[in-house]
């Protein structure tokens, strides 16, 4: 049994033993910048997650300590365009760290979000591209068009004011609405319906909000997931079999897969008709399929509510965007390949990607064995780097001093290279190189539509406008944008 006095040194020997791992850990990246507590402890980083405004903290980080800033003991973050085009380039011998394994649904299985194997992955990868660029997809155009005239009508029947009547509508939920139905119908070959019943249908939305937030702290702290996603804690996971949330999508994701395998096997020429034809199996199909409602709705319904803000807020970037409207020769709907010709509404829908990177995550990837050297700084081998998107985008040295400032204008300005390494620099919001998004094209034809079927046959006014963005992320951008 111990006395007093061997606790005492047992106490003493393992506070010991944790400064003298802590003061190893501060050494091995003394030499790079941040904030002091964060080369100690974990703690600055979990307190800026917890909060919801790691997005804006990391890139304040980066104003005040440079591109490439210690934000934790053995984490870093960077807002350098061309250190992050080294980094997930596809021939980079970096790779995706512990970070990713909260993104993992299904704890046995990993998908294209979550494999941290460079090879697995891009083999997962290969057979879903072409379901993702629509190459495969006869009605993917279609199924949009369709989306966002069920949202024009619910707009049209339940939240047009007039003088005596006075309907407001919380557009950052009609924006979750509409990416979740094209999505839905896209992977499944049916909408789930939000647009039909305004409502949140299996009370997805409100389930995955309680949910993201824990998904980003998983992320900051790895070791978490071991824990979230044991055999110990299993019953409390989603099913496939739960009637509402998350397991509900599950179970649907499940049943349309299931259709698709086997000898009565249904052949559709959609994105899971892609899949299938290039080699997923019916796990992993089962897997991408509801991977694709949690990255592709969220995501995109984030740069609409954002980019619709702030054309609504600014009378003159309205003015100026409905009068090219009025004077374009345009199809009913709108078609893509017409919206990309529109020059004023590629810089809105740019400008809007850039003052609000959809995606917020960190996405640290691990360096590689025999570390690297990154604007003069040596980076030991096993260190994670993160990627800071709102540093990068609001960088007054890429984008000039009102980098702050919702300026469409900022799009024409300089000679034609100057606009090219702006495109190019803003084009890392979709990831680069091998961990590009598969989404880019999908969402790329959502935002081309909606800014003009919307803006156009109504009159907006937002009479309320909660800059949240600036204060709260789990990928959440304002929640109100009233037209």
């Amino acid at each position: 049994m111990l006395t007093a006095v061997g606790l005492a040194w047992l106490v003493c020997a393992v506070i010991a033993v944790a400064v003298a791992r802590r003061t190893r850990a501060w050494l091995r990246l003394r030499h790079i910048p941040g904030p002091f507590s964060a080369g100690f402890s974990e703690l600055w980083l979990i307190m800026k997650t917890r909060g919801g405004r790691v997005h804006m903290e990391t890139a304040e980080a980066c104003e005040r300590y440079g591109s490439i800033v210690r934000i934790g003991p053995n984490e870093l973050i960077t807002s350098d365009p061309d250190v992050l085009r080294r980094m997930l380039n596809t021939k980079s011998p970096y790779r995706r760290s512990n970070w990713y394994d909260a993104l993992r649904i299904d704890p046995s299985h990993d998908n294209v979000l979550s494999e941290r194997d460079n090879e697995k992955h891009s083999v997962l990868r290969s057979k879903m591209a072409a379901g993702y660029s629509g190459k495969e997809n006869e009605h993917l155009e279609l199924s949009i068009d369709e989306n966002i005239a069920n949202l024009i009508r619910l707009l049209e029947a339940k939240y047009l004011s007039t003088d005596t009547i006075y309907n407001p509508v919380d557009f950052a939920q009609k924006a979750q609405f509409l990416t979740l139905d094209v999505i839905s119908d896209i992977a499944f070959g049916k909408a789930f319906g939000y647009l039909d019943t305004d409502d949140d249908v299996f009370s997805y939305i409100k389930t995955t909000e309680d949910t993201v937030p824990v998904m980003i702290l998983v992320g900051a702290l790895p070791w978490l997931s071991q824990i979230i996603q044991s055999r110990l804690l299993k019953s409390l996971m989603p099913s496939d079999k739960d009637i509402y949330g998350l397991g509900r999508v599950m179970g649907v994701a499940k049943r349309v897969v299931s259709e698709r395998f086997g000898p009565d096997k249904k052949i559709q020429k959609d994105m899971l008709g892609s899949f299938v034809n290039h080699g997923l199996t019916q796990r992993e199909a089962e897997s991408e399929t509801l991977m694709q409602i949690l990255a592709g709705s969220d995501t995109t319904a984030s740069a609409m509510r954002a980019t619709l803000l702030h054309i609504s807020t600014s009378p003159r970037v309205l003015n100026r965007l409905l009068s090219e409207i009025a004077s374009t020769p345009i199809s009913s709907p709108i078609t893509d390949a017409e919206a990309r010709k529109m020059p004023y509404l590629q810089a809105v829908i740019k400008e809007g990607l850039r003052i609000f990177p959809p995606v917020t995550g960190l996405m640290f990837k691990d360096v590689p064995a025999g570390g690297d050297t990154l604007n003069g700084y040596y980076v030991p081998e096993n260190t994670k780097l993160g990627y800071c998107a709102f540093g990068l985008m609001l960088d007054t040295n890429l984008w000039g001093p009102d980098a702050k400032l919702f300026r469409p204008e900022r799009w024409f300005e300089g000679s034609a290279e100057d606009i090219r390494r702006k495109e190019s620099n803003l084009d890392l919001v979709f990831g680069y190189g091998r961990w590009q998004c598969l989404g880019k094209s999908v969402a790329q034809i959502e935002l081309n539509k909606v800014f003009v079927e919307v803006c156009y046959p109504v009159s907006l006014r937002t009479v309320t406008a909660r800059f949240s963005i600036f204060t709260k992320s789990s990928n959440e951008a304002p929640k109100e944008a009233r037209p």
